[in-house]
């Protein structure tokens, strides 16, 4: 039973391998390229992509009454993303190097490359980059937390989850003390992770 699932993990690492592949081949497709964290558009696209510009009243007057009454929800929630993105960092340079486990590096999260886009206003671009900070802020404190419960508790669960971090594959079964004990602390699985 071990295997098969492990088997599955690996198979899903695969296909997030894959995944990028057909990302990567986007960039012909839609005309840009990426050097360094920068995103260069063809000049013919600009052009096409300012058609589909709305201006930034038109972004405003056409917001649902819904939308307008989230707003402050939705921006309060960045005082929540700052601490957290605080604390992980002190928990990285404490916690995370006091047991040799690799740091996750926090640039491979930040991606604000959608302000490159065009096609957005300028309300738009922020609306983006807030999003994508939040978002990239959650994941980051999921890899963090993921390596941290693959150094202390490498156990899968008995019950279904809705979702499941890499780490898992080198997780114990939940119904086998012996290979607990032989993951339990253990930094071998460690070593895939590219430096």
């Amino acid at each position: 039973m071990r295997n098969r699932i492990n088997q599955l993990l690996h198979d899903i690492d695969q296909k997030k391998i894959e995944l990028k592949k057909e990302y990567a081949k986007l960039k012909e497709k839609y005309g840009f390229k990426i050097e360094g964290r920068k995103i260069i558009w063809n000049k013919d696209k600009v052009k096409e992509f300012k058609k589909y510009k709305k201006s930034i009243l038109e972004s405003i007057f056409s917001a649902r009454v819904r939308e307008v009454l989230s707003i402050p929800f939705i921006y309060a929630m960045i005082v929540p993303a700052v601490i957290l993105d605080l604390f992980l960092f002190i928990y990285q340079e404490t916690a995370i190097r006091l047991y040799k486990i690799p740091l996750v590096k926090r640039s491979d999260y930040i991606v604000f490359d959608r302000k490159d886009l065009a096609y957005l206003n300028i309300l738009q671009k922020i609306n983006c980059m807030y999003c994508s900070y939040f978002n990239w802020v959650v994941q980051y404190a999921v890899e963090i937390a993921g390596r941290t419960e693959k150094y202390w508790c490498p156990i899968k669960h008995a019950r279904k989850k809705a979702w499941y971090h890499d780490w898992e594959e080198y997780f114990a079964d939940y119904w086998n003390p012996e290979d607990f004990k032989k993951t339990f602390c253990d930094l071998e699985a460690f070593k895939k992770i590219k430096r």
